[in-house]
C-alpha cells in the first residue's frame, strides 16, 4: 500500500509495479498539493553562492532519463531543457558570478545575446545562465499516472483513515486489503503521521502567482530573487517564497502585491495574473529525504521530505528506494529513515 500519489507515490508506485510487485495507492487528490503547484524545475546550482545541488552529479542524469522515457510511455512530453538566465541584482553579484566561473565550467557560462532580453527586461548588471537546467510537466505526469493507475485498479481515491488500518510487524490490513508494507508518500500530512511525526520536519511555505505574459518568450526560465518559469499556453508560473515561519498555508496579499511590484519593475510587457496558490512544502532541518522503513516497525515505511528538490530527488532515489525493498541492497545512510533510530523508537 501507498499513502498519497504525488511525486513520490507516483515514482515509487510505477518502480514497484515494474519491478513485479502488486501495488495500491491510496489517495483522495487534494488540488493544491506541493507537487501539483511546483514548479518542476532542476537546477543544478543553488543559492547565493552559486554552488552544486547535492549529489546533483549522479541526480540528474538518472532523472532525465526518467522523466524522458516515461513521457514516451506516456505518448507525451514530460521533460524539456529550460536553461535559467540569472538577472544579477547587484554588483556583488556580478563578482560572485565571474568567481563562481572560473571553477564552475560544467554549469555555469555568459549567455549570448544580453542585449536581446533588453526588450523584455529592465536589468543593470548583466545576466549568467545556468546551464542545463530542465524543466518538468508535473501535472501530465501525475494526471496521466493517475489515470493508469486507476484503469488498471491500483488506485482507491479516498481519504486514507488510520481507524480502518491494522498494522503488525509482518503485515498491514486496510478495510479488506492486507499487504506486506504500507508506505507514507504524504507529503505535509507526514507532520502528523504517528509513526514518522517525530521526524525533524520544518514545514516550508511557498506561494506562486500563475501569470499571462503573451510576448515573453518560452524557451528559459527567467530569475532576479524570484523565478518566471514557462506553464502552460501563455502562462508563466512565479514565485516562490521559502517560508519558514508562517501562520497559515493560505496565499497572502503581501506576496502577491510584493511581485506585482517587482515585475512592474522588472519586466517592460504587459502581465495579466490568473492565480494566486500556496502550498507547504514537506521540507526538513536536515534538507535529506526520509526513505525507508520504521526501525521498531518493519512493515511501516516512508518516502518523504524531498522540500524543493523532489524533481531531481525522487527518481533516483524511487529506484534506489524499490531496490531496497524488493532486492535487499542497501539506502544511502544520508537518507536511510533508520539515521533517526533513537528518535523513532520512542
Amino acid at each position: 500500500i501507498i499513502v498519497g500519489q504525488g511525486i513520490c507515490g507516483s515514482f515509487l508506485s510505477r518502480d514497484l509495479l515494474k519491478a513485479g510487485k502488486t501495488v495500491l495507492v491510496i489517495d483522495d487528490s487534494i488540488p493544491l498539493s506541493a507537487s501539483k503547484i511546483a514548479s518542476g524545475v532542476i537546477n543544478p546550482i543553488t543559492g547565493r553562492r552559486l554552488v552544486r545541488t547535492w549529489e546533483i552529479e549522479t541526480l540528474m542524469p538518472i532523472a532525465v532519463e526518467a522523466y524522458q522515457s516515461w513521457g514516451v510511455k506516456m505518448g507525451t512530453s514530460l521533460i524539456q531543457q529550460c536553461n535559467i538566465l540569472d538577472f544579477h541584482p547587484t554588483p556583488q553579484m556580478v563578482v560572485a558570478f565571474a568567481e563562481r566561473l572560473a571553477s564552475e565550467k560544467e554549469f555555469l557560462r555568459q549567455p549570448s545575446m544580453i542585449d536581446y532580453w533588453k526588450t523584455y527586461f529592465n536589468f543593470d548588471f548583466g545576466i549568467g545562465e545556468i546551464d542545463p537546467c530542465w524543466l518538468i510537466d508535473i501535472n501530465a505526469l501525475l494526471n496521466k499516472w493517475r489515470l493508469e493507475l486507476k484503469h488498471n485498479n491500483h488506485l482507491l481515491e479516498e481519504v486514507f483513515h488510520w481507524e480502518e488500518c491494522i498494522i503488525t510487524q509482518d503485515h498491514i490490513a486496510y478495510k479488506n486489503i492486507i499487504a506486506q508494507k504500507i508506505i507514507f508518500c504524504e507529503g505535509e500530512l507526514g507532520f502528523s503521521n504517528p509513526y514518522f511525526k517525530l521526524l525533524p520536519y520544518s514545514g516550508n511555505k511557498g506561494e506562486a502567482l500563475i501569470v499571462r505574459i503573451p510576448d515573453l518568450p518560452r524557451t528559459n526560465i527567467f530569475k532576479q530573487g524570484m523565478n518566471i518559469v514557462p506553464w502552460q499556453n501563455d502562462l508563466f508560473w512565479i514565485g516562490s517564497s521559502y517560508e519558514w515561519d508562517f501562520i497559515d498555508k493560505h496565499p497572502s496579499p503581501e506576496f502577491l502585491q510584493k511581485v506585482k511590484k517587482q515585475l512592474t519593475h522588472w519586466l517592460k510587457l504587459p502581465f495579466e495574473i490568473m492565480d494566486h496558490v500556496a502550498s507547504v512544502r514537506p521540507a526538513n532541518m536536515e534538507r535529506r529525504p526520509f526513505i525507508g522503513l520504521h526501525p521498531m516497525v518493519s512493515s511501516v515505511g516512508i518516502f518523504n521530505g524531498m522540500g524543493t528538490k523532489g524533481c531531481s530527488l525522487v527518481p533516483y532515489f524511487s529506484l534506489a528506494f524499490t531496490n531496497y525493498l524488493v532486492n535487499g541492497l542497501p539506502l544511502n545512510p544520508q537518507v536511510d529513515v533508520r539515521r533517526f533510530s533513537k528518535v523513532l523508537s520512542r
